[in-house]
């Protein structure tokens, strides 16, 4: 069966505080947006004015605060700071507490949130095999007991998780690279990737991947929801709505130039010395919704179906009931919505 086109809410645990965040996904919910995805970070992007609240338990103040949208993680890496047994265990109680509306979104991480703990920040390629083996263990524990496991990095011993909901949490992997991307391809129940990039890294690179990881695994494109992080800045005036982008401007750096930094007062020396233009750049800037509309709509045809909508400013209340407003009954007229309102 085809999976809908499902619209959400990124709450940015970078920006705001857990009470805030808290508001902004239960105002998501009342407007129509169809989940929320939270990031899970241990230090910010910025150190003046960051904020780095813990994922976890604020997802069971979202879930337990909601009452239909989908929560989720986008995204948390289950392989540095936290063990993966423990990330099955926590996100097995999620699930037991909001049956049908939790998911474990996960990737290979960023220096700025493990670094910090002591720990040796390695290259891709293990970082990669981490997360590869993580998900392995994660799994097996939701469908099994007593599990022994010895693997390269991780080890558990007749682990058992006592609670488990009735129907396992999907796991969607966040990937910008092919690897990764095939990997959510042949074993996730979701894709999670970022807007802003250039075209041809989704039409040749990215999408040809996860297509490459679903037939591998003999498996349908419908089996994987494709989700996007859509880095929009929506204002009727647009000076604004360009000025939002600078808190921001992290965003525009490139992989090289940020995965290795573990310090926000680096990370923010080096992105407020980008120009506004490049802060800007990998937003979807203006005040014309349909405009807007317009340029959303080239990832749905790229083929993304779950369009996660991330706004920069200090405002949020006012992105949320903008585009709640605005942008998502413009879409839902054009291509249908994914949950009953």
């Amino acid at each position: 069966m085809p999976i809908p086109l499902r619209l959400g809410y990124k709450a940015s645990a970078e920006q705001f505080g857990p009470t805030d965040l808290l508001s902004f996904g239960v105002l998501a919910e009342k407007v129509g947006f169809d989940s929320v995805f939270v990031s899970d970070h241990f230090q910010p992007f910025n150190h003046e004015g960051g904020h780095a609240p813990a994922a976890i338990p604020w997802l069971g103040a979202l879930g337990a605060s909601t009452e239909r949208i989908l929560i989720g993680t986008s995204v948390l890496t289950p392989s540095f700071r936290y063990h993966p047994a423990v990330v099955a265990q926590d996100f097995a109680t999620l699930g037991s507490l909001f049956p049908g509306r939790v998911v474990l979104g996960v990737g290979t991480g960023e220096a700025i949130n493990e670094v910090v703990l002591g720990i040796e920040w390695p290259e891709i390629k293990e970082r990669f095999a981490r997360l590869k083996e993580a998900v392995t263990l994660i799994q097996k524990l939701w469908s099994e007991d007593d599990v022994t496991f010895d693997g390269e990095f991780y080890r558990t011993a007749n682990a058992t998780i006592y609670d488990k909901p009735d129907a396992e949490v999907p796991i969607y992997i966040g990937a910008s690279g092919p690897a990764a991307t095939r990997l959510a391809g042949r074993i996730a129940s979701g894709y999670i990737t970022t807007s802003g990039k250039e075209r041809a890294l989704y039409t040749e690179t990215l999408l040809p991947a996860l297509e490459e990881g679903i037939e591998k695994a003999g498996r349908s494109r419908d089996d994987v929801d494709t989700l996007i992080e859509m880095k929009v800045s929506f204002d009727p005036d647009p000076e604004r709505a360009l000025q939002d982008t600078r808190h921001w401007a992290a965003l525009a750096l490139t992989p090289e130039e940020k995965m290795s930094v573990d310090d926000p007062r680096e990370m923010q020396r080096l992105a407020d010395a980008l120009p506004i233009e490049r802060a800007a750049s990998r937003w979807i800037v203006g005040a014309d919704p349909d405009e807007h509309v317009r340029r959303i709509e080239e990832y749905i045809d790229l083929g993304f179906r779950h369009l996660v909508f991330h706004g920069p400013g200090t405002d949020q209340a006012r992105f949320i009931e903008l585009y709640g407003a605005e942008i998502l009954p413009r879409l839902r007229e054009r291509h249908g919505t994914a949950l009953a309102r």
